[in-house]
């Protein structure tokens, strides 16, 4: 069960640490990942981390340096800091999980997903 937070309206150039909390089995490793929606596109892969850290990030040049996943396995939550905040960056952030150490950008490759969690950027 994963649950985000920290999403909501800021203005271009602001900042948002997005958090996922994951709950239920949660004994194993297991991959945590972000992905996002704009409105009329496609759900994209933005970045995930294994649980020893190790990152994968598929970043075109208007995010790279400013997206950072992160994860806290004490709490089993993940989190997305994502700076300089623009007006394309508004969608919907999911995370999704997936036991084991693989780092897939495929969404169908995660069975569990979070209900997401709406960014808005006004510019």
């Amino acid at each position: 069960h994963l649950v985000e937070s920290g999403g909501g309206l800021v203005q271009a150039g602001g900042s948002l640490r997005l958090s996922c909390a994951a709950s239920g089995d949660t004994s194993t490793n297991y991959v945590l990942a972000w992905f996002r929606q704009a409105p009329g596109k496609e759900r994209e892969f933005v970045s995930a981390i294994t649980w020893t850290g190790i990152i994968s990030t598929h970043f075109p040049d208007s995010l790279a340096g400013r997206f950072a996943i992160s994860r806290d396995n004490a709490i089993h939550t993940g989190y997305l800091q994502i700076t300089n905040l623009k007006p394309e960056d508004t969608a919907v952030y999911n995370c999704a999980a997936l036991a084991g150490g693989i780092l897939p950008r495929k969404l169908d490759m995660y069975p569990y997903w979070g209900q997401g969690t709406q960014v808005t950027v006004s510019s």
